[in-house]
């Protein structure tokens, strides 16, 4: 073999190893594909926020007065004089019962105590007369004394026909009947000819205030002592009587516009329910709630300074308990077990498992798993456009989000 094909020989080799290198490369290339970007989910950044405690709890509408308007002497209904379902002043005429008899009787009482003035007033003439008439000895003392015994027994007679006569004017004024308070009267259970107050007094019509209205409520008793342990023990902070605030939620879901205030709480606990009852005070100008409608009341009963929430829906909860899914200062995904407390709107509060500054992931957690990277961005709720849940979650999230940056 020549130099020259050599030479040749040695080029050609060189080239095959070279396009062997590459096509090693595109091979490994393929091979490997690029590493995939952390999968971006929506986080809050936990602080932190003073909040009402609040429970809903059932309840039932109440008349803040009821009166019931009876018949209190017998007689005929003449006359019916208010429209049913009305509003009706204190004094307001509502019913006139025939007063003949009792006109009737009223006069008898002023004859009889007529006739006992009259025999009142000869007594009296009497005793003047026997006056100086027994100082002489003209008369025996035993007279005398009969005398004053007899102005004695008129007197009486008198007082006794005053009461009878104020008893008939009395009855008189019950013929005509009149609202005892101010409210909206209900249906008339009688009308006109019926015969009332024979023997009892007879039911007419139902008066019943309604603005503002009572709402009584119940609450567990195991409830409620959780409430003052934690009261006790400092967690919480009592709200002033005049700060606790009570708002209605009606039987179809819609919020009462108007908001009450709690009056008191019962002083024993219901033995077959073993519930407290809790009274409520709502304004009810428009009367458009009604005694006996059932509501639910969202009542404030405690205010937490720096209590610790999360949406509702980052809380998973299993046999275990709840957790929630947290990125950790190195960017990766870390579950954290959670005690929770009472829900406050969509959020519960974490009783025990989170601190501030704690990152904790909303959305996306099917995008997740633990251990695994992950890019936070500030959560915003359903239906807001532009706007984080909480000003907490406005800035990036926290040292997840600066390390998923670099």
């Amino acid at each position: 073999m020549t130099a020259f094909q050599r030479s040749s020989w040695a080029a050609a080799s060189l080239a095959l190893l070279a396009l062997g290198a590459c096509g090693d490369k595109k091979a490994d290339a393929q091979a490997q594909p690029a590493a995939m970007p952390p999968p971006e989910v929506s986080v809050v950044t936990v602080a932190p926020e003073r909040i009402a405690i609040t429970n809903e709890l059932p309840g039932r509408l109440e008349a803040t007065r009821t009166a019931q308007v009876r018949a209190r002497v017998p007689g005929i209904v003449q006359k019916r004089l208010f429209t049913e379902g009305s509003d009706v002043k204190a004094g307001d005429v509502l019913f006139r019962i025939d007063p003949a008899s009792l006109q009737a009787s009223l006069a008898n009482a002023q004859a009889a105590r007529a006739r006992v003035e009259a025999n009142l007033a000869q007594a009296n003439l009497k005793v003047q007369r026997y006056r100086p008439l027994v100082e002489t000895n003209a008369i025996s003392r035993q007279e005398y004394d009969d005398a004053l015994a007899a102005q004695k027994q008129a007197q009486a007679d008198l007082e006794a026909a005053r009461a009878t006569q104020q008893t008939a004017s009395l009855n008189l004024g019950y013929a005509t009947v009149t609202a005892p308070i101010s409210g909206r009267i209900g249906r008339a259970q009688v009308t006109e000819g019926a015969l009332v107050g024979q023997g009892e007094a007879t039911p007419l019509a139902t008066i019943q205030q309604l603005d503002p209205i009572y709402v009584n409520l119940t609450q567990s008793s195991s409830e409620l002592m959780r409430l003052r342990q934690a009261l006790a023990a400092g967690k919480l902070k009592t709200v002033g009587k005049d700060e606790a605030s009570v708002s209605l939620v009606m039987e179809d879901g819609t919020p009462y516009p108007r908001t009450g205030k709690l009056l008191f709480s019962d002083l024993a606990v219901d033995q077959s329910s073993g519930a407290i009852t809790l009274r409520a005070l709502v304004p009810n100008p428009e009367r458009f709630l009604l005694p006996g409608m059932y509501v639910r009341a969202r009542l404030e009963q405690a205010v937490a300074e720096s209590a610790i929430t999360v949406p509702q829906q980052a809380v998973q909860r299993d046999n275990n308990g709840a957790s929630v899914m947290t990125i950790a200062a190195d960017g990766k995904v870390a579950p954290r077990p959670i005690k929770t407390g009472s829900v406050q709107g969509n959020k519960w509060i974490v009783t025990e498992g989170l601190k501030e500054g704690d990152v904790v992931i909303v959305e996306g957690l099917q995008k997740v798993k633990p251990g695994a990277p992950a890019k936070g961005v500030p959560w915003k709720p359903a239906g807001v456009a532009g706007t984080p849940v909480a000003a907490a979650s406005a800035a990036p999230a926290g040292p997840a989000a600066a390390a998923n940056q670099k």
